[in-house]
């Protein structure tokens, strides 16, 4: 498929930090993406919590089907806008890799056990184990991805003014990511197909759960009008909700990527973006949606705001997920010497507090759901044998 003159070419990538031999039969993003989806990382999305804990329901999202899911959504925008599908795949394959056990729950008990070290952030971590954690090679740490790739994992949310993280601030010097600038519109169109995946697949799974029913979500009126039409044209399924959920979750995905391809054909024209460069000299995002699916998107996340993410059951997994983590990290820096012996390697002799902490952090944020309960049990109950 012809390029559009916005869009990154592979033979005009930055390249790699390590020199590496060239490969006739796959570009360099086709490269960054078979080296993701083979990492140890990206498997273990598969026992990572989207909303639900792994150990919840086996029918639930996961980061791995997530990632999927933002994957196919990315590369019909690329398409559709004429962008590198390659590099938009590895992207949307890489943004979550760097997500601790048990989501956002996670994620807060590991910002705030290393809030004195910089904090934590998954797009961070993304970073370190496509540059340190994963080793496939004997002559370096990481994946070797291509600068696009790293650049728009890192810069996920846009760009990025103060700099907190050591690791990055240090990377950063060895291989300069234009932090404060805005990522690729490759990148851009992986971070509005998270948005537009996660929020239809946690209307999916919440219905699913029984935290609403449809009656519930047609008091939307976008939603209602899809329903309507639906069973205007299939009035023999009006007590078939699957079949209604289904048909709102595809429509509505349908329109998001119809009114960001719409959108931002207007961005593009009205800024005159001519080259890739172009985009990322921007003030705003060129990839994004139109003020009217702005307000859909606000009243959706509004009620699954109060009808999934904040009900009772949620908020106590949260509490127990959170509460796990945290206890993990203050065990473990407190007493490096039960951490496993390839981690204590990695830890200097006579570490500092911040080593062995940051040591125990990684190994914390690439632990599984159910290896982290596994963990916390064999640690705190006086009764496991291990």
């Amino acid at each position: 498929m012809e390029l559009a003159t916005f869009a990154t070419r592979g033979e005009d990538s930055k390249g790699r930090m390590y020199s590496d031999y060239p490969n006739l039969n796959r570009s360099p993003f086709q490269r960054d993406r078979d080296r993701l989806i083979h990492s140890e990382s990206f498997r273990r999305l598969d026992g990572k919590t989207q909303v639900f804990a792994y150990h919840e329901g086996k029918n639930y999202r996961t980061r791995l089907t997530h990632s999927i899911e933002v994957s196919q959504i990315t590369r019909t925008l690329c398409k559709s806008l004429k962008l590198n599908e390659e590099l938009g795949e590895a992207i949307a394959l890489a943004h979550d890799l760097g997500h601790s056990p048990f989501g956002h729950a996670g994620e807060r008990a590991l910002q705030n056990s290393m809030k004195k070290y910089g904090g934590f952030d998954h797009n961070i971590n993304s970073l370190k184990i496509m540059t340190k954690l994963e080793v496939h090679y004997p002559e370096f740490c990481g994946l070797n991805l291509t600068w696009e790739t790293i650049e728009a994992t890192v810069k996920h949310n846009g760009p990025i003014k103060k700099v907190t993280s050591k690791y990055l601030k240090n990377f950063n010097k060895q291989f300069d990511l234009d932090l404060k600038n805005f990522p690729s519109l490759e990148g851009q169109v992986g971070a509005i197909a998270d948005d537009i995946a996660y929020n239809n697949h946690d209307i999916d799974d919440g219905f699913r759960a029984g935290f609403f029913t449809i009656e519930q979500l047609r008091e939307l009126p976008f939603i209602n009008n899809i329903a309507e039409a639906f069973l205007h044209k299939y009035p023999e399924h009006k007590h078939h909700p699957d079949l209604i959920i289904y048909a709102i979750t595809r429509n509505m995905i349908a329109r998001m990527i119809y009114d960001v391809m719409e959108n931002t054909a207007r961005n593009l024209k009205r800024h005159n973006i001519q080259t890739p460069k172009d985009a990322r000299k921007q003030k705003t995002f060129m990839i994004d949606f139109s003020d009217t699916m702005k307000k859909d998107l606000k009243l959706l996340r509004n009620f699954l705001k109060e009808n999934f993410y904040t009900t009772t059951s949620i908020a106590r997994m949260d509490m127990k997920s959170q509460r796990v983590v945290e206890e993990l990290f203050k065990l473990y820096s407190d007493n490096p010497k039960l951490l496993p012996m390839e981690i204590r390697h990695t830890i200097p002799q006579n570490g500092s507090d911040e080593q062995i902490a940051e040591a125990v952090c990684d190994y914390i944020a690439n632990m599984t759901d159910i290896m982290a309960l596994e963990e916390h049990n064999k640690l705190f109950n006086p009764l496991s044998r291990f």
